[in-house]
């Protein structure tokens, strides 16, 4: 299990309603620790697993917390600025300012903005016109609504931390998010990043599941059977290149570091070649290096990109 709003709540992890008793649960729990023990047919992961799930709801105290919505699924909703958005104080600016004697990627826009303001009118719409809504981001009312803006509100805390991951990569490299791919379109590149390995279109994403590379594209319990994430990706980042006049050394999709089962995944063919598939953690080394054994860019190369990005990016 992981923080993320999609993540299954415990009661659907051991297969029993929220208004079992305890024995009911205690039964449950035992009898799946023995069906997904790995010495007996099951995995690792699904037993571990269970596992978390009894720690959140095993103990009737802490389940009295759980269904209450105290200890929420995760501490990332309320770093914000006070404002209710939830927006980092980091990026509000159009720079990001350096802390202690650490110099800072340079960054502008709101990561997770976007998504923000659409969970935020979706969860109002929801809970219904002329309902006091003293908290949209309690644990208990985010389990509770449907999928569709659980997702929003994973997004924007996916965006959000990739954000941070690279806020530290220092002033060789520049981030825009929430990057417009065309004046006349919703569509956008979540970050784009400059730094002396090249131009990458990045996406910030969370399916509240593992996921894969096959077949040329992203896969998972967890995702739609008609969702191509990199091929839209490619969409968006190939008209952003014609818009602006750039091209793109790489693309990568990010996900939170328990969603992958290797540090990192590659296409090997195809269109897509070259573009990654990328555990959170691991990202702003790939940033560094490059995602391919292709040149750094020059000095001046650089600079010429960011002069023309900076004049030419809108956000959304």
């Amino acid at each position: 299990m992981s923080d993320s709003p999609l993540s299954p709540s415990p009661y659907e992890v051991l297969g029993v309603p929220a208004s079992v008793t305890h024995e009911e649960l205690r039964r449950a729990y035992r009898r799946l620790l023995r069906e997904t023990h790995p010495d007996t047919g099951g995995t690792a992961s699904r037993f571990q697993e269970v596992q978390l799930a009894w720690e959140l709801i095993g103990d009737p105290e802490d389940r009295a917390r759980y269904d209450r919505g105290e200890g929420g699924y995760s501490a990332d909703v309320a770093d914000g600025g006070g404002d209710g958005t939830g927006f980092s104080a980091t990026f509000r600016g159009t720079r990001a300012q350096s802390r202690g004697a650490t110099v800072r990627a340079r960054s502008y826009g709101h990561p997770g903005g976007q998504a923000r303001e659409r969970y935020l009118r979706l969860m109002r719409e929801w809970v219904g016109r002329g309902t006091q809504l003293a908290d949209p981001y309690d644990s208990a009312l985010v389990r509770s609504a449907p999928r569709e803006i659980r997702l929003l509100l994973a997004v924007a805390l996916a965006e959000e931390a990739t954000a941070r991951a690279v806020a530290g990569l220092g002033i060789g490299f520049t981030i825009w998010n929430d990057v417009a791919v065309h004046p006349r379109s919703d569509a956008k590149l979540d970050h784009v990043v400059l730094g002396p390995a090249g131009l990458f279109a990045i996406r910030s994403a969370d399916w509240g599941g593992e996921v894969k590379l096959a077949k040329g594209d992203i896969v998972g319990a967890t995702v739609d059977a008609d969702e191509e994430p990199f091929h839209d990706l490619l969409r968006d980042a190939k008209t952003f290149s014609r818009q602006v006049g750039v091209k793109f050394t790489g693309l990568i999709i990010v996900v939170p570091d328990s969603a992958l089962a290797v540090p990192y995944d590659r296409i090997e063919r195809g269109r897509l070649a070259g573009s990654l598939l990328v555990r959170r953690s691991l990202l702003p080394q790939v940033l560094r290096n490059g995602a391919n054994a292709a040149g750094r860019e020059s000095v001046d190369r650089a600079f010429e990109l960011r002069t023309r990005l900076q004049e030419s990016i809108r956000f959304v």
